[in-house]
């Protein structure tokens, strides 16, 4: 039996349409779960949590610009109020980074609001520019196995 928790489920709600955009927000989703499970269920050292919020932080970065970059591509017409909303949630993830180097523990509290704001994220902001997308010709799936972005990913921080 695993003593790990899923305490944010990947389910097809949150899924926006398109598969390399899904493939990123099941690793931000991933990403929340690990550091529920190192610093509430086995509350691990600060080290280990560090490292996750670490690459939390590292990994929003790199996913809203993905998002930004098609926008760019695409013209999206809403790109710059996401820009801003993307601006604000980057700029919480790093405050709570920041506080927790500076001694602040993740608790419920916290998890909650991760939580919250990648949910709302996704299923308010992110699934306006689907339609969009799908009618400017981006493709909803790819015939690869796994995203690019992830390949990536899984290159830097799977050594």
């Amino acid at each position: 039996m695993s003593d790990t928790k899923e305490y944010m489920p990947w389910s097809p709600d949150l899924g926006v349409g398109l598969q390399e955009i899904d493939e990123q927000h099941k690793i931000l989703i991933n990403l929340i779960n690990r550091l529920f499970n190192e610093a509430i269920l086995k509350q691990s050292d600060r080290a280990t949590i560090d490292s996750i919020l670490n690459e939390l932080v590292q990994y929003t970065i790199i996913h809203f610009s993905v998002e930004e970059s098609l926008f760019r591509i695409f013209d999206y017409p809403d790109g710059d109020s996401h820009h801003q909303q993307h601006e604000k949630l980057k700029n919480e993830v790093i405050k709570i980074q920041n506080k927790f180097r500076n001694g602040a523990t993740v608790d419920l509290e916290l998890m909650q609001f991760l939580r919250k704001w990648l949910t709302q994220h996704i299923m308010i902001d992110d699934k306006k520019y689907t339609p969009f997308f799908l009618e400017k010709g981006f493709k909803s799936t790819w015939s690869k196995q796994r995203s690019w972005v992830g390949k990536i990913w899984d290159s830097i921080y799977l050594k």
